[in-house]
């Protein structure tokens, strides 16, 4: 794995996400690496991330992981293909077109979560990434996202 993260070379414009934002105090900070072909974010949810049933996570947290991951795995994926640096570039960054999650296993709390991405398709703007989210040895969730890139000067139109 690389020492920074994915998410550690968004400007701040792009900071902010509850998500995956370094500058969100609240937000969850996720972080994104390389593990070879994938990627790779660990997280330990917190005990208010709990979900309707005592002992297990929400599953609206685990769509959050899974969107905010796959957001930095297109960003990584399309600097890595194109060949370009992530901290000297032109800033990207990727929203959610469409993300479709799959609840297999109940996720316990007190354990720390696992997601790996795989990225399926890049073409022109659009990246498919699809994603596990397991528990030791255990797949909870699986999912595939659709991510979209958009410019910092998207954001002022």
């Amino acid at each position: 794995m690389t020492m920074k993260a994915f998410q550690d070379y968004y400007s701040e414009n792009f900071a902010s996400c509850f998500g995956c934002g370094r500058l969100n105090e609240h937000g969850l900070h996720i972080k994104s690496y390389w593990d070879g072909e994938e990627s790779v974010c660990r997280f330990k949810p917190k005990h208010y991330h709990t979900g309707g049933f005592p002992g297990n996570v929400y599953g609206g947290l685990i769509a959050s992981l899974m969107d905010c991951h796959g957001a930095g795995t297109a960003y990584a994926a399309t600097y890595l293909k194109n060949g370009s640096k992530t901290d000297t570039d032109p800033a990207s960054r990727y929203v959610t077109a469409a993300l479709h999650v799959d609840y297999l296993a109940p996720t316990p709390m007190n354990e720390t979560l696992e997601l790996r991405g795989k990225v399926k398709e890049i073409r022109g703007r659009k990246v498919i990434v699809s994603m596990t989210l397991s528990v030791k040895e255990t797949v909870c969730a699986k999912g595939e996202l659709v991510m979209v890139r958009i410019s910092e000067e998207s954001l002022s139109e």
